[in-house]
Parts: C-alpha cells; sequence; structure tokens
C-alpha cells in the first residue's frame, strides 16, 4: 500500500477499513517500526474498539518518527480476521495487535508463518515465541459497579446487556452480582444476550426490553453508548463500559469502566525498537492502571461514593478479592471454597453464573 506523508489513506478491505496514521513529512534514514491495529469494530464505537485506537495514538505521540502505526476496522472474527493480519504482516509491519478475542485462532496461524514477526493478542490465551496475550481484570471493575448498583437500585431489577457467553463476559456478570448482593441479596440480574460486541440497535433494544421489565439500573459488555442513551431518555440509570460515556447520559451514568491500553501499547512497542520484546501472558487490573473507574455521576451520593472507593482501594492493597470464597454455582455447587480466591485459571474458564442470575 503506497504511503506519502501528511495524508490520512482509507483502503477498502472487504467489509474492513484500513486507516493509516503517516509521521511527519520527511523522508528518514532508518525506516520506522511499523505498528498495525485490527479492530473488531469501528473506531468511533466510543468504547472498546476507541480505547484501543486511543493507546495506538499514545504510540505515535510517545515515540514519534521511530513508529508508523495503522489500522484495521470492522474487522470480522473468523476468515477475514485471518487474511488482515496476515496483510498487515505481509507489508512489513513488525508488531501487530489483535484486539478481539475471537481473532485468536487467526492470530496464531500467521504468527507461525511469520516468526520474524511480533504479535500480541487481546484476551486470548494462545501464545509461541513472537506471539504474546494480553488482558485486563475488567471483573474487578464489575465489582465497584456492582456495589454502587447494590446501593441504588430501587426496584432490585438489574438489566445487563451481554455480548457474547464467553469466559470474559461471564466472570463479569457473577463479579458485579456477587458485589451488589454483599449490599442487597434481593436484587435480580437478568442478562439479555445481543451475540455482538457492537449493535446500538440490538443494544438499544435491550436496554428498552430490560426497562420496561422493571430494571432501573442498564449495566453493558458491549461497546456502543446505546444504552446508557436509552437511559438518559428513560431517566435511568446506567454504566458506561470501555470509555466514559458521560457525554451521551450527563444524567444517567454512575460511572463507568474504562480501559487504558495506552502504557501498555507503548511499552511493548518501545520493546520491539530496543530489541527486548519477549512473548508474555499479562493481566492487568486496577491496581495497573488498565483498568480506571469514571468520575461518579450526579446520582451517587457520597455514602455509595466512598462504599464504591472501599472496593476499588482494597482491590489496589490486594485485600480484597472479588471472587474470594465460598462461593457457590446456581446449583448449590461449591465452585469457590471458603477461605480462598479464585485462581486465574478458574477464571479464565468460569461457564457457570451465582445465585441471583437469569440468563
Amino acid at each position: 500500500m503506497p504511503w506519502t506523508s501528511s495524508r490520512r489513506h482509507l483502503l477498502a478491505l472487504g467489509g474492513a477499513t484500513l486507516g493509516a496514521a503517516v509521521l511527519g513529512g520527511r523522508l528518514h534514514a532508518a525506516d520506522p517500526l511499523k505498528v498495525g491495529f485490527v479492530y473488531v469494530g469501528p473506531i468511533g464505537d466510543h468504547g472498546w474498539t476507541y480505547r484501543h485506537d486511543l493507546g495506538r495514538q499514545a504510540i505515535e505521540k510517545a515515540l514519534g518518527e521511530r513508529v508508523h502505526t495503522s489500522y484495521v476496522e470492522n474487522v470480522s472474527e473468523g476468515p477475514d480476521a485471518e487474511r488482515v493480519i496476515r496483510q498487515l504482516a505481509m507489508t512489513g509491519h513488525g508488531l501487530i495487535f489483535a484486539t478481539s478475542f475471537g481473532f485468536m485462532n487467526a492470530t496464531e496461524k500467521v504468527a507461525r508463518a511469520f516468526p520474524k514477526v511480533k504479535f500480541e493478542h487481546a484476551t486470548g490465551y494462545k501464545r509461541l515465541e513472537n506471539l504474546a496475550t494480553y488482558d485486563a481484570r475488567f471483573y474487578e471493575g464489575r465489582a465497584v459497579i456492582g456495589t454502587i448498583a447494590g446501593h441504588l437500585s430501587k426496584t432490585k431489577k438489574i438489566g445487563y446487556i451481554g455480548s457474547f457467553p464467553i469466559p470474559e463476559v461471564v466472570m463479569g456478570v457473577n463479579a458485579f452480582t456477587l458485589a451488589a448482593h454483599k449490599i442487597d441479596p434481593s436484587i435480580q440480574v437478568r442478562v439479555i444476550w445481543v451475540n455482538s460486541w457492537y449493535d446500538p440497535g440490538k443494544e438499544a433494544d435491550a436496554a428498552k426490553a430490560h426497562i420496561d421489565q422493571g430494571a432501573d439500573i442498564i449495566v453493558q459488555h458491549t461497546d456502543s453508548p446505546a444504552a446508557v442513551q436509552v437511559a438518559e431518555e428513560r431517566g435511568l440509570m446506567a454504566f458506561g463500559q470501555a470509555s466514559d460515556m458521560r457525554r451521551f447520559g450527563p444524567n444517567a451514568q454512575l460511572t463507568a469502566i474504562v480501559d487504558n491500553w495506552d502504557a501498555y501499547y507503548v511499552s511493548r512497542a518501545r520493546a520491539v525498537l530496543d530489541g527486548t520484546w519477549k512473548s508474555h501472558a499479562v493481566w492487568m487490573g486496577i491496581k495497573d492502571g488498565a483498568v480506571e473507574i469514571a468520575p461518579y455521576g450526579p446520582k451517587v451520593p457520597e455514602p455509595v461514593r466512598k462504599a464504591a472507593d472501599a472496593v476499588k482501594d482494597g482491590i489496589v492493597a490486594g485485600t480484597l478479592h472479588p471472587f474470594t470464597g465460598p462461593i457457590k454455582d446456581q446449583k448449590g455447587v461449591e465452585r469457590i471454597p471458603a477461605g480462598r480466591h479464585a485462581t486465574d485459571e478458574e477464571l479464565h474458564k468460569m461457564d457457570w453464573y451465582v445465585p441471583g442470575v437469569t440468563a
């Protein structure tokens, strides 16, 4: 693909779009490191992909002319992903970030074919010498917002909009419910699956259905601000997802779980440039700054803010784990014994729900 200075080019790749942020207007003696990003949604989703793209921009800002970044948005999780990742590898990208769980098999396959290229896969578990994985402990943020919901719900019905029933999402539902039940054990959490990471229409319809069935707080593990907007229109409450969505619901948003990949992306690009990059598996959380809690909205009173802060501070200090036993599933089977918390392996395989969840 031809690149020129001072312009952004868009190349249609089937249903995907490749965007290039070109740095500077001069030719350089040393070729910059080409860093590619593969996105499952559009950079304007105001959620998951938007936050990853801010991380891409952070690389440019921190490393300047030493790097040249590009991205491919709206990539389907399947054969299209392999084609896009392979094209990035074939066009000289030395570092490629695949930013959705469904890209895992495609990323592994291409990584095996291009051993000199460094690959990073978000939320996956397959690794190679040139394929690293990285993830964020979103369930920690769910424990914080679950605490808020436990204090503020009057109907005792919480509407949860889920993307896909994979462990990442299931553990979030459970962490939220466990935290809410510490405040009010009578709360019920109902999940509607939209089978998409980003579909504003489906997300809005799910939010409306929840509200029509009595929910007064909407939670989401999807990428658009549609649910927050519905809550704002109905005069109810909601939590933003992946980014601070208060502009879409200044009265409705109680807070948001914010993904912050900036420092990680900069460090990994710098490691390639310095020759120190190595494959690894990292799972970052609130303590690492990868999971942030947005400022509280006007409907969160001071005592509830303090309760939420106490959960957040306990997680950072290591004195609170959202999955501390005893915890039973809905069939009464003890999943996590008293006196210990869930291991990372148990969390990554979570396919059961705690009592109080309808999914």
